[in-house]
């Protein structure tokens, strides 16, 4: 028998995460740097199902990698405008190495990074293991409009301009 809910369960946050995941090419990864300035970064995302783990392909000589090593404690931020749909993830960064990983990762599209190709010394394979995660999802930017045009003409709050919902992992 299906259960109506006010929220969605663990796993259904889980899966509308994932599909925003999925659908957005370029993520936004940030790092703390030395100096401990949160500094973002632009980064591709790998298209394999979100489980709780989010890859990347980076370069070993690149700041982002080294603020990494020294402090592992990151945010991943995905943007979805047309939809109206977001998601962060809180985590830990690893630097991997694991070739079979790298092969199912790996395109072409990085030799631009990488002229060497795969074999290139400096590519670092960047597994994030997700702590926590937050999605923001909106049934459309029209009922959004309307709702905050609404809220300027009644001088109230915009309500139900869609869900929010957090996960821990």
């Amino acid at each position: 028998m299906d259960q109506k809910h006010d929220h969605p369960t663990r796993e259904e946050t889980i899966r509308e995460m994932a599909a925003v995941m999925k659908n957005v090419k370029f993520a936004m990864l940030t790092v703390s740097t030395g100096e401990g300035h949160l500094k973002a970064h632009p980064m591709t995302t790998q298209q394999t199902e979100f489980d709780g783990d989010v890859w990347f392909i980076g370069g070993k000589d690149t700041e982002q990698v080294q603020c990494m090593a020294a402090r592992p404690q990151v945010n991943v931020s995905y943007a979805d405008h047309d939809k109206g749909n977001y998601v962060s993830v809180g985590g830990v960064a690893q630097l991997v190495e694991d070739r079979a990983k790298l092969e199912e990762l790996w395109s072409d599209a990085y030799k631009a990074y990488f002229p060497g190709g795969i074999d290139d010394p400096s590519v670092q394979l960047i597994k994030i293991e997700a702590q926590g995660g937050e999605y923001w999802g909106s049934d459309g930017k029209l009922k959004n409009m309307f709702a905050q045009a609404k809220a300027a003409l009644t001088g109230k709050s915009a309500t139900d301009l869609g869900t929010n919902e957090t996960v821990k992992f």
